[in-house]
């Protein structure tokens, strides 16, 4: 998977938006914020969970953490993220790059609530050094995400 199945997901969707490929890398939170010239709070972090049963990724506020009560309290389990190995094999994406698009295995995604707050967010596309710029309501759309409130704040 990567940055073209990113844009083949996209526009099968029909998002309006495009893909965008940057000369730097945005595989972190604050380097995606200093290439975009944004905050990082409207850095759409992507994180993939193993619930022992399944598989899940969770979409978040850039600045955002997991509260580990709400997590168990939605899901019934400890939040546990997939080690860096893992990520690809599960989401067909590869760390710094990881969105809810285009996923190699159907994945059920999870949108927190911290997002709703944003008119535009910019989540990942593929590869380390991509993204796009999506409101939180079209991101629901595409993603089939579901909200939840499991951050902390």
């Amino acid at each position: 998977m990567g940055v073209a199945e990113v844009k083949r997901f996209l526009q099968e969707h029909n998002f309006p938006g495009q893909v965008i490929e940057h000369a730097q890398s945005t595989a972190t939170v604050e380097e995606a914020a200093a290439t975009l010239g944004v905050e990082a709070k409207l850095i759409a972090k992507t994180l993939t969970f193993d619930l022992k049963d399944r598989y899940i990724v969770v979409v978040m506020q850039g600045d955002a953490r997991i509260d580990n009560q709400k997590f168990k309290n939605v899901f019934h389990k400890k939040a546990r993220m997939l080690k860096p190995a893992e990520v690809e094999a599960v989401t067909g994406h590869p760390v710094g790059g990881v969105c809810p698009f285009a996923l190699k295995n159907p994945l059920d995604v999870y949108l927190d609530i911290s997002l709703k707050k944003f008119k535009f967010i910019y989540p990942a596309a593929g590869a380390a050094n991509a993204s796009v710029k999506i409101s939180p309501e079209e991101l629901e759309r595409i993603s089939s995400g579901r909200w939840v409130d499991i951050c902390q704040g």
